[in-house]
C-alpha cells in the first residue's frame, strides 16, 4: 500500500522523533525562550531600571540621570536603541523556539539550519563589540545569561542534527512510503 504523506501529516499522525531529536529540539527551543527572557529583561530595564542594561550601571562613571541632565535627547536615543535591540532579541528568540519546536522536532533540516543561521548571525554580530573595552560591564550579569542560553542551544543543535540526519527523510523518497 502506498501512502502519500506530507511531513506535517506524518508529524500529526504517527511520527515519533528519536530521543536525540526530541531532547535536542527541546534544548534549542528552551534556549530560544531564554533569549526571549533576556530581551524582556533588557526591555524592562529600559523603562523601569536604574542602569543601562544588565551588568552596565554607568558609562565610564556617568549615570543615565547625569546624561539626561546634560541632554535628554541622549537618553531618549539610548532608550530607543535599547527598545529596538530588545525587540530583535525577543523576535529572534521566538523564531528560534518556534523553528526548533515545530520544525526541528519534526525532523526538518531546513528548520534546523534556519535556527542555526538566525542564532549565529545575531551572536556573531552582537558579541565581539563587548570585547572592544569601549565601556565597563560586568560580563557575568551582562553576557552570562546569553552564554548559558548559547551553550544550551549548541548542545541541543548537535543532538538535534544527529537526530535529523538519522531520521528517515520523506523528501528523499518523494514523500512516498510503502506500508
Amino acid at each position: 500500500m502506498s501512502l502519500n504523506r506530507t511531513t506535517a501529516e506524518r508529524h500529526e499522525a504517527d511520527y515519533e522523533p528519536g530521543r536525540g531529536l526530541r531532547i535536542g529540539s527541546l534544548m534549542m527551543a528552551l534556549a530560544g525562550v531564554a533569549f526571549v527572557g533576556y530581551g524582556v529583561v533588557f526591555l524592562a530595564r529600559t523603562f523601569f531600571g536604574t542602569g543601562f542594561e544588565l551588568g552596565v550601571a554607568t558609562l565610564n562613571g556617568v549615570t543615565p540621570a547625569e546624561l539626561d541632565a546634560i541632554d535628554p535627547a541622549i537618553m531618549h536615543y539610548i532608550n530607543h536603541l535599547h527598545v529596538a535591540t530588545a525587540a530583535f532579541i525577543i523576535a529572534t528568540g521566538i523564531a528560534i523556539a518556534a523553528l526548533a519546536w515545530y520544525g526541528v522536532r519534526s525532523g526538518q533540516l531546513w528548520a534546523w539550519a534556519t535556527a542555526i543561521v538566525a542564532a549565529v548571525i545575531g551572536l556573531a554580530l552582537a558579541l565581539p563589540m563587548h570585547y572592544a573595552d569601549l565601556f565597563a560591564h560586568d560580563w557575568v550579569t551582562h553576557l552570562g545569561p546569553i552564554y548559558l542560553a548559547t551553550i544550551v542551544f549548541v548542545v541541543g543543535a548537535v543532538l538535534a542534527y544527529r537526530g535529523v540526519r538519522s531520521e528517515p527523510q520523506l523528501a528523499e523518497t518523494g514523500g512516498n512510503t510503502e506500508a
